[in-house]
């Protein structure tokens, strides 16, 4: 990658960009995931994913030409206008880190996927609406307080099983009452 300065986009040129997505569109809906191209945010099922500035240019740059082909130098151009970078490893970067915001992969694309020698394409529906579109789920400060401490400690206990720590004291808990049981069961003939 290049360390020389890249000129960033004025924000009347993002709001020309994003306006042209949908002239009466606010929001873009794919999958489980709504841009708001006004705030410039993404949401996941109502939850707000962080991305970084040339990441959502490139998302905006894909849900502009949905199921075509956009090309390497089409992104190029897009995310560093007038700027000398070595910029196959960087479109190369930041379609990587779009997909691991999306939750997508290179060889099962849900969302991005790779037209080898080309570019990517933007895979998956896509839908313009006016208003965001409402969570799959309530989200925890939607909750009830007794629902809202039960959805933590259903996640504290998740989180816990998929700990190598838990699994490791689970077979230490399994050996050591293993070896007790055993002991009193030869203190008991004894």
């Amino acid at each position: 990658m290049s360390t020389q300065p890249v000129p960033m986009h004025s924000q009347e040129a993002r709001e020309s960009s994003n306006n042209s997505l949908s002239a009466s569109a606010r929001y873009i809906c794919f999958g489980t995931y709504h841009l708001d191209l006004k705030k410039e945010e993404l949401f996941k099922d109502g939850a707000r994913v962080k991305l970084q500035g040339k990441v959502y240019q490139a998302l905006v740059t894909l849900l502009q030409k949905p199921g075509e082909i956009v090309t390497r130098e089409e992104l190029r151009l897009q995310l560093w206008p007038d700027a000398l970078v070595n910029y196959d490893a960087n479109v190369n970067t930041t379609v990587n880190k779009l997909r691991q915001v999306l939750g997508d992969s290179a060889d099962q694309p849900a969302f991005v996927d790779t037209i080898p020698r080309k570019g990517y394409s933007f895979i998956a529906k896509v839908e313009h609406v006016d208003r965001p579109v409402a969570p799959q789920s309530p989200q925890p400060s939607e909750l009830s307080p007794a629902a809202a401490a039960q959805e933590r400690a259903s996640s504290l206990f998740r989180t816990a099983i998929l700990s190598k720590w838990f699994a490791a004291g689970v077979v230490a808990l399994v050996i050591a009452s293993t070896l007790f049981g055993a002991a009193l069961v030869l203190y008991a003939h004894h």
